[in-house]
């Protein structure tokens, strides 16, 4: 499934690092950053967490909340947290429900071997519950500057 901007952004439930099931309609009348990251503690994904960390105080006056999502486990992120100081929550989507509704479980190729992982792709979900913008080239050291240009 293709998502576009102006959609709907698919509903869901998932756990985040504390055990807490949240949902996306927890979050209507706020603007979301949903960002699809492939594995906890891997340098990119350090690199752009580390990046919405350090910037998160600019991130939350635009009026953003941010939310982290991986097929890594509650446990997994939580040592990702506390190792990386960070002040947003991560999703855990170990059965892979939420990235098959945003279409970011796809084939990829890593010398020559096929294989199925996370595309990292950033959803900005705005107020009503829209997809206001998809960053899909996600630049993991400088990601904040894509969502608040």
């Amino acid at each position: 499934m293709s998502l576009e901007v102006g959609q709907k952004a698919p509903e869901f439930e998932a756990k985040i690092e504390t055990g807490e099931t949240i949902k996306l309609s927890d979050y209507l009348g706020k603007k979301v950053v949903l960002y699809f990251y492939p594995k906890d503690a891997t340098p990119g994904c350090t690199a752009q967490a580390c990046n919405l960390r350090d910037n998160y105080e600019a991130l939350q006056k635009a009026g953003y909340i941010v939310l982290g999502i991986s097929s890594d486990a509650e446990k997994s992120h939580v040592k990702f947290i506390e190792k990386q100081s960070l002040p947003f929550s991560l999703i855990a989507d170990t059965d892979l429900k939420v990235h098959e509704a945003y279409g970011t479980w796809v084939e990829k190729s890593m010398y020559g071997r096929k294989y199925m992982g996370t595309a990292r792709t950033t959803f900005i979900i705005d107020e009503k519950g829209i997809i206001a913008e998809i960053i899909e080239k996600v630049n993991t050291k400088d990601h904040t500057a894509q969502i608040l240009k």
